[in-house]
């Protein structure tokens, strides 16, 4: 009796594109449709409550009033309040609350949404798998036995060129580019944005997530905020200038 190797499922969500590849050589090969169908309702859920297009959700009511912010259940408060840490962190370059139509978290959200997708796979019991959110990625585990994920970045100034690539195991990457999200990345001082592309790597998405749109505003001298987050390594793309910091890139 032959099992499939892996199990991929493609969602369109958030006006983006989420694909969700299970890989099966260390794990049950029955259950990974289940366990998909479940990620899935949890995204649009997410979508439900953060969405800023959809006049019902949880954040449109945040921006215009109709709820405070003492009404919203932990999940929001958790993005709140990570929010507020790396806008403190970053000098108030990552800033959702100086978009002019009110609070806007998705800088941070899509890479909070993989984390949690993360830990509801895990806890059906999977190893192996990546998560990708239209460029905030989580892996676990292996991509085939013994092997690492491999994740290829795309130059941000020359279309289809995969200009690095970063081997990764048990980590989140995440990459903000012109090319990807120009007209929805603002800079608070008014400012031009100062990068091409920038990428972060760490243990978690959000984080990554936050910070990679920090450094696509700050550019490269905005790496010396990685102090505060050891763990994690970024690179910044400005014209066709790549600038490391941290082992992820070394």
């Amino acid at each position: 009796m032959s099992h499939a190797v892996r199990h991929v499922h493609v969602e369109h969500v958030w006006g983006t594109v989420v694909s969700i590849d299970i890989r099966l050589h260390r794990t049950n090969s029955e259950a990974p449709v289940s366990a998909t169908k479940e990620v899935v309702e949890w995204l649009h859920d997410v979508d439900q409550v953060f969405s800023t297009f959809k006049s019902d959700s949880v954040i449109s009511q945040l921006r215009d009033g109709r709820i405070s912010r003492d009404e919203v259940d932990a999940g929001v408060t958790d993005v709140i309040r990570r929010c507020e840490r790396i806008k403190s962190q970053t000098d108030g370059t990552f800033d959702p609350w100086a978009i002019a139509s009110g609070f806007d978290p998705s800088g941070l959200v899509k890479g909070w949404a993989v984390d949690r997708t993360v830990t509801i796979l895990e806890g059906l019991g999977f190893n192996d798998f990546m998560i990708n959110a239209g460029g905030d990625i989580a892996v676990r585990g292996e991509s085939a036995p013994g092997e690492q994920w491999v994740i290829g970045i795309t130059h941000p100034e020359i279309p289809g060129e995969i200009y690095t690539s970063v081997p990764l195991t048990n980590q989140a990457i995440a990459t903000s580019a012109l090319y990807e999200r120009g007209d929805h990345v603002t800079n608070p001082s008014g400012g031009k944005i100062a990068a091409s592309s920038a990428t972060v790597v760490g243990p978690e998405c959000a984080t990554a997530d936050a910070l990679a749109t920090a450094l696509l505003i700050g550019g490269v001298p905005g790496l010396q905020w990685l102090e505060a987050f050891p763990e994690y390594s970024g690179q910044v793309v400005t014209g066709k200038v790549v600038t490391s910091q941290g082992s992820a890139f070394s």
